[in-house]
């Protein structure tokens, strides 16, 4: 009996230090839990409701060059008619000497105009003139990279870069953290956008607006999605190519790890490490074989995968650098259990799209 009490004895004067590993293990797990993940569709269900939230109140938009526009004569139907923007931006009138440039104008102000040219010339004294666009191709802005459909939007009223992107049904799985704006020139009411948006363009001058070649601004998905300022918000414009470059997709997977799935890379060619893979993972289990693992990377010149091993232990305790991983590298990491079981099973699983969980981190 007395064996029995000491032999518990030493047993509970021994927990602190058998607890420690799971203690140290608890801490590095919370660590790894603050890190922000969401999947694709969390992603673009935001891009979505902050577009919604952010839509602007609907008023004409500029005629341009290569519309098609319907002018109205109340009580007047000789005079009803659909003309075409020139590439000059001119329209011609029946009975109006000259050309009546129209590129730049509202269609509110086109009809103030040709009002005005009709009671000048002796025609109708009193019109009642009516411009509506029956076809837009003056305000085409480009969508184009890692979006769900890429393509040509034509404008037609004053929109946000976050609507152009729930109108192109949101990011795909490997989009990366960039939005990049090309403009060919600098309209004077975006400047103070211009400045925001980045802190590359220098100030322009209204005298340097036609010599601008283009102009690019690059937003954060970020801040765009989680920061609240509607400054990133920026309007797009006729001629403008908004472009999501892809970052692409570091795996990680096996029992070993807390969250096994895709990782989406900041940019595309963007560094990632072997810990920080860990880390965007939740971290280790706890009865990972961490020493066990290895890296899967494809080979250019063989088509085949190559096996990397990779000491997670030692690279905890600084006997080992950590190790820079490329894009569609795959991480398995087994636990205790499998361990035996060959890696090449985890590539067999990821190439099964639909059952692989796909994270961006913020």
């Amino acid at each position: 009996m007395i064996g029995t009490v000491r032999r518990v004895s030493d047993w509970l004067k021994a927990l602190p230090v058998l607890l420690l590993p799971i203690l140290i293990l608890g801490s590095s797990q919370a660590v790894y839990s603050q890190t922000k993940t969401e999947t694709p569709q969390q992603t673009n269900a935001k891009i979505q409701e902050l577009a919604t939230l952010a839509r602007t109140q609907p008023h004409d938009v500029a005629v341009g060059t290569g519309d098609m526009l319907h002018v109205e004569v109340f009580d007047v139907p000789e005079l009803s008619r659909d003309v075409r923007v020139s590439d000059t931006g001119e329209i011609s009138y029946p009975l109006i000497p000259g050309r009546i440039h129209a590129a730049g104008l509202t269609p509110y102000q086109l009809e103030q105009k040709i009002a005005q040219l009709l009671i000048e010339n002796g025609l109708v004294s009193h019109p009642q003139v009516s411009v509506f666009v029956r076809e837009q191709n003056s305000q085409p802005v480009s969508i184009v990279g890692a979006v769900m459909k890429p393509g040509v939007i034509q404008i037609i009223r004053p929109t946000t870069i976050l609507e152009l992107l729930a109108n192109a049904g949101g990011v795909t799985d490997d989009a990366g953290n960039y939005v990049i704006i090309t403009r060919k020139s600098a309209p004077a009411e975006v400047k103070q956008e211009a400045a925001v948006a980045t802190a590359e363009p220098p100030p322009v001058t209204p005298a340097d607006d036609l010599a601008l070649p283009s102009q690019i601004l690059t937003i954060r998905l970020q801040d765009l999605l989680e920061s609240g300022n509607p400054v990133y918000n920026i309007f797009v414009y006729g001629g403008d190519v908004v472009s999501i470059p892809r970052g692409g997709i570091v795996y990680v997977t096996g029992a070993g790890v807390s969250q096994p799935g895709g990782y989406v890379l900041q940019s595309h060619g963007a560094q990632i490490t072997v810990m920080k893979a860990v880390a965007l993972a939740h971290g280790l289990t706890v009865y990972s074989r961490s020493d066990d693992a290895v890296i899967m990377r494809s080979n250019p010149v063989t088509g085949q995968k190559d096996i990397i091993p990779v000491h997670i232990k030692q690279i905890e305790n600084q006997k080992a650098d950590d190790m820079a991983m490329k894009s569609n590298d795959i991480l398995y990491i087994p636990d205790s259990v499998g361990r035996k079981i060959l890696a090449r099973s985890a590539e067999a699983a990821i190439s099964i799209g639909s059952s692989v969980a796909i994270f961006r981190s913020y």
